[in-house]
């Protein structure tokens, strides 16, 4: 067990000795949770041992690609053996079920060591390759030790591939089907923000793990395509009534139903329709991520601020919800009880978002109220189902309650980082 973080009261002076002792115990309690998480093969999404699985349950038994990725990324802090094995474990049982074409699965199952690389109703997943290829290289740089990105060199270049191709008309941006990201009962489609955002920072990475194999000329090609990729998310996904100098037609409020001046990344655009509704992990990857600046950030946070996104925990994923009747609404929606208005995906609280929410406001420079949603996040945490503490997946939007998983690796992952960055200078290298 690392030691617990110290905490320096002239940074958190305007914290209770209450609260202080509480972002003590949280810390402590998360890589307790996390410890949970450990298997052979890497981190499971939630701890086996506490959670009752039964029907589509059973895929819990897993290591779940983006759900270990993001797990290994907010984890390097941490000076824990068995939590540095297992994040190597994670990302070899990932890369060493890679299918012909280069997909990486969304999930191995533990008991058996059988992949598979769709969701709901089969759909494939694309943002496990996303989150494992951004996962490889943050391991890498922060030990400054490449052999794992070199031994799977080849493995790693065949899912950049495969996504790549995803880019049928080489606009820049991938075509994603319907459910096939984090949001596997949810209606999003085309360019959806939270994995254009995650293709930025993935062919980032990509080209600087060429770097360190001398391909310094590919490398550069990467570095390229990402920034077109960012223009572009620019140009489509915030809508404004300005015309760019760079730009020939009229801007997207013209064609998109007269939008006007948005104030965040709206979460979806096709070439038939776009949802205006804010993502708000989408919207917190991008600034994490570098790809917005941040004057937009500033004025993405006091939108989210005002509307209560962090009301009653941080945060909600998406604002506003999803009600029958809404053009946006699926009757799938209703599978398993879970994408009811405020509940999941459709604008309910998860803790690891949660955790960049922190992160987003400290790197805006108001480390005081980072704090003071710090340790918000820490109350959200600290209940549970049956027990205090669990780290519960994720929570009703409107009464606050955990209704997810307990003990899940993700939600005590992003609390641990952010514990760690309200203790560092922000970081400005693109982390996520």
């Amino acid at each position: 067990m690392p030691k617990p973080i110290l905490f320096d009261p002239s940074h958190y002076s305007n914290l209770t000795a209450e609260d202080q002792a509480l972002l003590q115990l949280g810390y402590g309690r998360a890589v307790d949770a996390l410890e949970r998480n450990i298997t052979p093969k890497g981190f499971s999404a939630c701890s086996l041992n506490d959670n009752q699985v039964y029907g589509t349950d059973a895929n819990y038994r897993s290591v779940w690609a983006r759900d270990g990725a993001k797990t290994i990324i907010w984890t390097l802090d941490l000076d824990d053996e068995p939590i540095r094995a297992c994040q190597f474990q994670t990302l070899r049982t990932i890369l060493s079920h890679q299918a012909p074409a280069g997909q990486l699965p969304a999930h191995v199952l533990i008991d058996t060591d059988e992949p598979e690389y769709g969701g709901v109703g089969g759909i494939t997943s694309i943002d496990s390759a996303l989150w494992t290829i951004i996962a490889v290289h943050h391991l890498c740089r922060h030990l400054d030790d490449w052999s794992l990105a070199e031994e799977f060199r080849d493995t790693l270049q065949r899912a950049v591939d495969w996504l790549g191709a995803l880019d049928a008309n080489n606009c820049g941006l991938l075509e994603i089907p319907e459910a096939g990201d984090w949001t596997d009962l949810f209606a999003r489609s085309y360019h959806v923000l939270y994995d254009e955002v995650l293709w930025h920072r993935c062919l980032q990475c990509h080209a600087d793990m060429l770097d360190h194999f001398g391909a310094t000329e590919r490398a550069e090609d990467y570095r390229s395509w990402s920034k077109h990729v960012k223009s572009v998310i620019l140009r489509r996904f915030w809508p404004s009534t300005a015309i760019d100098e760079n730009q020939s037609g009229p801007s997207f409020a013209d064609v998109q139903y007269q939008l006007g001046d948005a104030r965040y990344l709206v979460a979806q655009v096709s070439p038939f329709n776009y949802s205006w509704r804010c993502d708000v992990y989408g919207n917190l990857l991008a600034y994490l991520t570098n790809l917005v600046d941040k004057d937009r950030a500033m004025m993405t946070f006091r939108f989210l601020w005002g509307v209560g996104v962090n009301e009653p925990g941080p945060v909600r994923n998406m604002y506003p919800p999803i009600y029958a009747g809404d053009p946006e609404w699926r009757d799938y929606f209703a599978v398993n009880v879970l994408n009811l208005p405020d509940h999941y995906h459709n604008g309910g609280i998860w803790p690891f978002i949660g955790g960049l929410w922190v992160r987003y406001i400290h790197r805006l420079g108001m480390p005081d109220v980072a704090r003071r949603e710090l340790v918000k996040l820490a109350r959200l945490c600290s209940q549970g189902v049956t027990a205090e503490w669990e780290f519960n997946e994720w929570h009703h939007a409107v009464t606050g309650r955990p209704m997810g998983k307990a003990y899940q690796a993700w939600s005590a992952a992003s609390f641990v980082k952010a514990c760690h960055d309200l203790h560092l200078e922000p970081d400005q290298n693109g982390e996520v």
